[in-house]
């Protein structure tokens, strides 16, 4: 049997799962924390600085591999034969002249803007703004192809901001590289700037490329949006790959320290959801979400059928992106999980701060004590949220904490809750902030299908996909659409394995792959029609919320 490896870098987390290519089984898996991260280094949520030391990503790799390796049967890493990456994005990080993260050189070891910036660090708000404003005015839009308006969330507003904020890396900041770029050229020993293999995926919906304009933004729009990126354009790329190409084979070095062998071919990366979305089998006409602290929603468009649409307010329609041969979509919401896990975290101080504190329990009781209360925050408010009627739904909730990514990226805009009186319990409350991000679903959908997108099917992956029946049934319910979920925990990771089997070569191509290595769905959601009328009702009240939270709060 051969075999290949799927490394899914999330968020939190690097997750490796080892994959039989001839069945799809998995044979291995390993989920390994980003230590640094954990603790909250390099991180200021208040003003929306989130960066990772590059460090985390290598020992997260090498700890993940190693792990899943030590589950699997005897002979297993002798016959894997390829491996691909999937990471966040936009994630990028400042190189050097060898392809060096600025943060692993010794002088820049603890500085958070020679580190990898995060897809959710929203610094770089001012540097959007100047995009957008410039592109408004150019002889081409360069964000034509990114729904229209570019967010701070992407790669050239990342990098001009870090470069504005501090003077001590300009001199070694000669280019700069994405995470899902990085991670497949160290393996591979391809690290000088111009030689690293470049992810179509990344490159297009991130970076305003498109072969058509000749790849890149013009030297002299990247000027205009800060002198500091004067020359960065020659020291980039030109051409980009889809996922599906080989980048080349693990070094000696990367062979000993995974435990495999150099036979292992290495793909071309991608984003997470991009293959997570082939992880569960997209096809067209499917409305894929990846559902975590964040959604990305996915579709995969045949060439004939976009007919040079552009579609406004949406992250990106890159061709190939997803599936070789067809225009990939991506939309999302900048906020899902995380508005859940910012509740928990309103309700678990006092049990953190006080109960931590009390003189009436030994120390070994109080932190059982808190672990098994933080632990059932969310499933016992979720059991008492779902008992409440759609009827009663009185809170109403924006779910914009984390600004507004898709329809129409904003990272101005905050989150608002209103409706309460003296009887909003924490379970309403809740249910209310479900809603919310149901609601900010449907925004989405319907501005694919205003644009003539069709969908009839929806498919749900990632951690509340399996595990939150009442998040899912909420959102059946708003959608009014039938939601499948994905049966593989680790839907990115499986994807990653498909495109790894035909960058290897068993495979002619990752639908071929998909078929055979696909894992299908483990359930349905099925929408309540009377809760749908209700909702839609809502959903109005929703909008009209939005519009005065946006344009009277926070214009």
């Amino acid at each position: 049997m051969k075999y290949t490896i799927g490394l899914d870098y999330g968020s939190d987390s690097c997750r490796a799962v080892i994959i039989e290519v001839e069945t799809g089984k998995e044979i291995a898996s390993s989920v390994k924390y980003y230590k640094r991260w954990m603790n909250g280094k390099y991180c200021i949520p208040l003003k929306n600085q989130y960066r990772q030391h590059p460090l985390d990503y290598v020992e997260a790799l090498e700890e993940s591999v190693k792990e899943a390796l030590s589950k699997s049967p005897q002979g297993v890493a002798e016959n894997v034969i390829g491996m691909s990456f999937d990471t966040t994005g936009s994630t990028p990080v400042l190189i050097n002249k060898d392809g060096l993260p600025l943060a692993l050189m010794p002088e820049f070891a603890e500085n958070p803007n020679a580190m990898f910036v995060l897809w959710k660090d929203h610094t770089a708000i001012e540097e959007a703004a100047r995009i957008n404003k410039l592109a408004s005015t150019w002889d081409v839009d360069y964000t034509a192809y990114e729904g229209g308006i570019y967010s701070s969330e992407w790669v050239w507003a990342k990098m001009a901001h870090v470069l504005k904020e501090d003077e001590s890396i300009r001199k070694d900041a000669y280019s700069w590289v994405e995470h899902c770029d990085w991670m497949p050229a160290l393996i591979t020993g391809v690290t000088k700037p111009e030689e690293i293999v470049r992810s179509r995926c990344a490159a297009g919906h991130k970076a305003m490329w498109l072969k058509e304009w000749g790849g890149l933004p013009s030297e002299e729009f990247l000027e205009a949006i800060d002198p500091l990126l004067k020359g960065f354009r020659a020291r980039l790329f030109e051409e980009t790959y889809t996922s599906d190409v080989k980048v080349g084979n693990l070094t000696p070095e990367w062979a000993k320290r995974l435990g495999l062998t150099t036979n292992v071919a290495v793909g071309v990366g991608a984003f997470d959801c991009h293959m997570g979305a082939v992880g569960a089998e997209i096809v067209p006409k499917a409305f894929v979400r990846v559902i975590g602290t964040s959604t990305c929603d996915i579709m995969v468009v045949p060439y004939k059928e976009m007919e040079h649409k552009l579609i406004p307010g949406i992250c990106g329609q890159v061709d190939g992106s997803v599936i070789p041969g067809m225009v990939g979509l991506e939309a999302g919401q900048s906020g899902f999980g995380d508005i859940y896990a910012w509740f928990k975290s309103v309700l678990a101080w006092p049990i953190q701060n006080i109960i931590g504190e009390s003189l009436l329990l030994d120390s070994e009781t109080k932190e059982k004590l808190i672990e098994e209360t933080l632990d059932k925050i969310i499933p016992v408010l979720s059991k008492e949220a779902m008992e409440i009627p759609v009827s009663e739904s009185s809170v109403l909730a924006i779910d914009w904490m984390n600004g507004r990514r898709t329809p129409d990226a904003n990272q101005l805009v905050k989150g608002t809750i209103t409706g309460l009186n003296l009887g909003s319990s924490a379970p309403l409350i809740f249910k209310a902030l479900v809603e919310a991000t149901a609601f900010g679903s449907k925004a989405i959908v319907d501005r694919f299908i205003e644009n003539g997108i069709e969908i009839d099917t929806v498919i749900g992956i990632g951690g509340i996909s399996l595990k939150s029946p009442f998040v899912m049934q909420t959102l059946a319910d708003v959608l009014g659409m039938p939601i499948k979920v994905a049966k593989s925990e680790q839907a990115c990771a499986f994807g990653a394995a498909m495109f790894a089997a035909v960058a290897a070569g068993v495979y002619p191509n990752v639908e071929a792959a998909q078929k055979v290595m696909g894992q299908g769905f483990a359930f349905e959601y099925t929408p309540n029609k009377e809760n749908h009328k209700t909702y839609m009702a809502l959903y109005d009240r929703y909008v009209t919320l939005g519009k005065f939270t946006e344009n009277k709060l926070f214009s």
